[in-house]
């Protein structure tokens, strides 16, 4: 792992190389952020950058045996702290993976790091329990808590930590990496970007699944031949959004990425702040077809069949209520 392969964190970055270089590596640190975020990616590198055996400038050479080791979970002294059950971390998870084995000293560098992921799922008794290491840790000791709420923990632990916070990155940011390191299309990138809420994780996730990308052309072959549909070929459109009636949200999302497009560019006549840049003339012609009252109450009823379906109405007579809401709109 590289500094490269970590977007939009320099501030957490740059903390790290500060504390190497200085020599103030905390015993403690908290990496909050949410799911996907990158934080357990954080971790492995601040790792690599305490074990590189060839270092230029605070930053990991990615090549030494500690990298390699680090990056494949195998070095000897970074140890993650795993739990059985799903929903908790115990207090004899924390006793036998952490507190009795960081008094062995480090097998061949110079620190023994800890990793806990998913840390607020620790109970009362586990947070006592690495309390009492955190608060007379060995020299060599580096306990790093990954969580997504912080919130969760004991005051005196989150004041005895460096709290590290992992920040969402732009919808630019995203959709670049995507496109360089992922090789998405412009448009899936953009897509995927829109929806992370910031989270190159779940953008990842995104571009990464076929589904994903059959969503967006679904949506746009319903959406383009909404007007010529028959009333037997609007039932078909019906049940082919039936295949995504567990990511239905997602679905709709995409919809009313659509026509939100289509208001840009009415608005502003500007096709780079456009979404589906493949579509473009397509896009074009409708935003020239319809008014903004029409595409205004077009998105109303996306998000009236969101409602619906969040309180459970039939799924196919919400799905229909849009599409002919939809067609009457745009004709």
């Amino acid at each position: 792992m590289k500094f490269t392969d970590i977007v939009g964190q320099d501030h957490i970055l740059n903390h790290f190389q500060n504390a190497i270089m200085k020599d103030r590596v905390s015993h403690a640190y908290i990496i909050s952020g949410e799911k996907g975020a990158g934080k357990k990616a954080l971790a492995r590198l601040f790792s690599q950058m305490l074990f590189c055996e060839s270092p230029k400038d605070g930053k990991p050479c990615g090549e030494c045996q500690s990298c390699r080791q680090v990056i494949s979970d195998n070095h000897p002294d970074v140890h993650f702290v795993l739990h059985e059950k799903p929903a908790t971390i115990s207090v004899d998870d924390v006793r036998e993976q952490l507190n009795n084995d960081i008094m062995i000293k480090p097998y061949k560098g110079p620190y023994k790091v800890y990793i806990i992921d998913e840390a607020e799922k620790m109970n009362v008794e586990a947070q006592n329990a690495i309390l009492k290491t955190i608060e007379e840790p060995p020299a060599y000791g580096v306990i790093i808590l990954l969580s997504a709420n912080p919130a969760s923990f004991l005051t005196t632990i989150l004041s005895r930590c460096v709290t590290l916070t992992v920040h969402p990155l732009s919808e630019g940011a995203i959709t670049e990496y995507l496109t360089k390191n992922q090789m998405a299309l412009e448009e899936t990138a953009r897509m995927a970007a829109q929806f992370s809420g910031g989270n190159l994780g779940k953008a990842i996730r995104f571009v990464r699944s076929e589904g994903f990308q059959e969503m967006i052309d679904n949506v746009v072959t319903v959406i383009t031949n909404m007007t010529v549909l028959q009333t037997w070929e609007l039932v078909a459109a019906v049940k082919e959004v039936e295949k995504y009636k567990l990511s239905v949200d997602d679905y709709l999302n995409i919809m009313a990425k659509w026509y939100r497009d289509i208001l840009v560019y009415k608005a502003t006549r500007d096709v780079n702040q456009l979404v589906f840049q493949g579509q473009m003339q397509e896009v074009i012609r409708t935003s020239e077809k319809c008014s903004f009252p029409d595409i205004e109450e077009i998105i109303k009823a996306i998000e009236k069949c969101r409602t619906r379906l969040h309180a459970n109405v039939n799924f196919d007579l919400a799905v229909e209520l849009m599409f002919m809401a939809i067609n009457e709109r745009m004709r």
